[in-house]
């Protein structure tokens, strides 16, 4: 900043005066910062308002669907053979489960060759998920019937070993998982489908081009695995078993169990919707049948109206705190006096306080939930318990659904407000519009006050920037003047 001679010339304190003047002008922005800081409080206060409905809007939707209502709690006798999950509408009821064989994936292990070493023999090769089944007639191999996946054919060259050959099995994605296993002997090549069950076994064949033999154990056909080993002769095969289907192997197989009786199977160890609403898992199989019994869960029942409760209460005291004002302390909250805030909290125990239509209950209050004269919600929680001894009933006070929006159950209603509030064009999104609206008013008068008072600033100094080089000459004339006149004197 430059050094200012104004007012040396006048004798005047010209930086004092002008200084004043336009703290005089730039006083509108005292009041525009004050205004600017109560429009963002205003902000803070609806964004916290619109988190707190958002959570009133998801406790009242578990309440308004069917699913908020079809909480039903699952006892195994024996959990740790059967056990059972609420997935779908569920009702309470009771079954027995007996397990006679879980789901297994198909597996088999090569013979050990040298660990590390090449397997010796080029080729291909060719892995097809599919069904094993039926034996043959003379017990010496079994029909395989393709699945609807198309085989996949790995490229095997004299030089891999039994780690390349199983990351070239892996990248395939045939569905089959390789693995190399080293012990004393060697390595050894593992197969093993992703998936358990029958469908999911598979077959290995072999494009020996080392040794131009696709049936004997050596080279690349020891790796294949081929029970249809002569598919042509359906009776008696003339191929003997090779690779890994002439070693011992765990064959893909389906969970196996009966549910009061009656048999059902699963490609994994779950039975889902065989029993409505419910996953039942097999985890070992059961030498007595094991008794699953699924009760109506009043706990979690509770839970979501207490949770309902709960978010209306946070949302209609944030309300009253923001729109209250104290006598004593003569404080106001934050919105004390907005139209926006007190109408939502009037609107929200407006819809409490309403009835509906059917069903035994017919107000909040009949089931153990009142509301107090600040609005408020407290629960009787024995009066609600044996109200949930029927849940149907309590359902309809707060799920029903009718063509007469103004008889929905309470929890609906509360729902569709609530969404009306939170949705793009709804009475909250508006509410921050408009205080955005006005944010950026505000900023722009406070822009204008600034600019306004800069002009002033450089008017005046302009001013008394002349007024300074006027009197400086005036001076200096003067000066002049009384010399000439002090010099006559003398002379004469």
């Amino acid at each position: 900043m430059g050094i200012s001679s104004t007012g040396i010339g006048s004798g005047l304190n010209v930086e004092n005066i002008i200084t004043k003047l336009v703290a005089l002008e730039t006083q509108p922005l005292t009041s525009l910062q004050l205004k600017a800081t109560i429009i963002q409080t205003k902000i803070s206060d609806y964004s916290q308002i619109k988190s707190l409905v958002s959570t009133l809007t998801d406790t009242a939707s578990k309440l308004s669907l069917d699913s908020g209502w079809n909480t039903v709690a699952v006892s195994s006798s024996n959990s740790a053979a059967v056990s059972a999950t609420v997935t779908g509408i569920a009702s309470a009821t009771s079954f027995s489960v007996g397990v006679s064989q879980l789901a297994k994936a198909q597996s088999s292990v090569s013979d050990a060759v040298t660990a590390g070493a090449a397997v010796g023999s080029a080729g291909t090769l060719t892995l097809q998920l599919g069904t094993w089944g039926p034996a043959r007639a003379n017990a010496t191999g079994s029909l395989f019937t393709p699945g609807s996946a198309a085989s996949v054919n790995v490229t095997v060259a004299a030089s891999d070993t039994l780690a390349q050959i199983a990351a070239k099995i892996n990248d395939a994605g045939s569905g089959v998982v390789a693995t190399v296993l080293t012990d004393a002997s060697g390595d050894r090549l593992m197969l093993r489908s992703a998936s358990t069950g029958e469908a999911q076994g598979f077959r290995v064949q072999a494009n020996d081009t080392g040794d131009g033999n696709n049936t004997n154990d050596s080279g690349l056909s020891a790796l294949a695995f081929d029970l249809d080993l002569d598919p042509g002769n359906t009776a008696a095969p003339t191929v003997a078993a090779y690779g890994m289907g002439a070693n011992t192997y765990q064959a893909g197989q389906n969970a196996k169990a009966t549910i009061n009786g009656i048999a059902v199977t699963s490609a994994n160890n779950s039975f889902k919707d065989v029993v409505a609403g419910l996953t039942i898992t097999a985890s070992a199989v059961t030498t007595s049948d094991a008794e699953l019994i699924t009760t109506n869960d009043k706990a979690a029942l509770t839970k979501n109206i207490q949770a309902f409760v709960d978010a209306y209460n946070a949302v209609n005291k944030y309300l009253a705190d923001a729109t209250s004002y104290d006598d004593a302390t003569k404080k106001s909250g934050d919105l004390q006096g907005d139209s926006t805030a007190i109408g939502l909290r009037n609107s929200l125990r407006s819809l409490l306080g309403t009835g509906v239509v059917g069903g035994s209950y017919k107000r909040l209050s009949d089931v153990g939930l009142s509301v107090a004269r600040d609005g408020s919600v407290t629960v009787d929680a024995t009066k609600l318990g044996t109200a949930l001894d029927n849940p149907a009933n309590v359902k309809i006070l707060f799920a029903q659904k009718n063509t007469d929006a103004s008889t929905n159950g309470i929890a609906r209603k509360v729902k569709t407000f609530a969404d009306g509030l939170l949705a793009f064009s709804g009475g909250l999104n508006n509410k921050a519009d408009s205080l955005a609206a006005e944010t950026k008013r505000n900023m722009a008068n406070q822009d204008k006050v600034t600019a306004r008072a800069a002009a002033v600033e450089k008017r005046l100094r302009t001013t008394y920037t002349a007024l300074d080089t006027k009197m400086a000459g005036l001076t200096a004339l003067s000066t002049y003047i009384t010399d000439q006149v002090a010099a006559w004197n003398n002379n004469k």
